[in-house]
């Protein structure tokens, strides 16, 4: 397949492809003119990256599952992202409810509301508590 076929496939421009096979994520096979051909089996990797991506990765864990025998998947990895999914789920769900029950509270003011309030310390608590974290991140 050359690259207009597989980004037509993948639904992703040929750009990113250009900038996975740089980064090592996938790899051409050959020419044809100026185009890079691959074999149709960059379309499963293709759909692993979506899908780590989605799930949060950053493309450098997700190189770090490819080796030249196929995916190496961290389980250890994933379990821990599951759990990052799982905090994450539970703070939208709260926020959602909270943003729902603001829309219909019937108090005068919104900061009058107790349960309007709840949401705004969590968020704000969340909010302000990211950067300490990415800070931590950055330096392990």
């Amino acid at each position: 397949m050359d690259i207009t076929e597989v980004a037509k496939v993948s639904g992703l421009p040929a750009s990113t492809l250009r900038f996975y096979e740089e980064k090592g994520l996938i790899q051409s096979t050959g020419r044809v003119g100026l185009r890079r051909l691959f074999n149709s089996d960059v379309l499963e990797r293709l759909a692993l990256i979506g899908l780590g991506r989605g799930a949060g990765f950053s493309l450098d864990e997700i190189s770090e599952m490819f080796t030249p025998e196929g995916p190496e998947i961290n389980r250890a990895l994933l379990l821990a992202k599951a759990d990052e999914l799982d905090r994450k789920i539970k703070e939208l769900t709260a926020m959602r409810n909270g943003l729902r029950h603001a829309a219909v509270c019937n108090a005068p003011n919104h900061f009058e509301c107790p349960k309007f309030l709840r949401l705004l310390r969590v968020a704000g608590k969340n909010r302000f508590r990211q950067p300490s974290k990415l800070k931590e991140n950055k330096f392990k």
